[in-house]
């Protein structure tokens, strides 16, 4: 099963902290690029996603 899960800045560690405990393990977190935080919000909130937390 792939997780990913995208966010901004305010909550990126939190996004971090779900992925671990429900994969039990460490993710790849990656900056999105221009095209895709125009039209990607945050998990958590309204913002835009400036990063993606997944699987490889």
């Amino acid at each position: 099963m792939n997780m990913t899960i995208y966010s901004c800045e305010t909550h990126i560690n939190h996004a971090l902290d779900v992925f671990v405990a429900g994969e039990g393990k460490f993710p790849i977190m990656e900056l999105l690029s221009d095209e895709i935080k125009l039209s990607t919000s945050c998990a958590y909130c309204e913002e835009a996603a400036l990063y993606v937390v997944a699987n490889k």
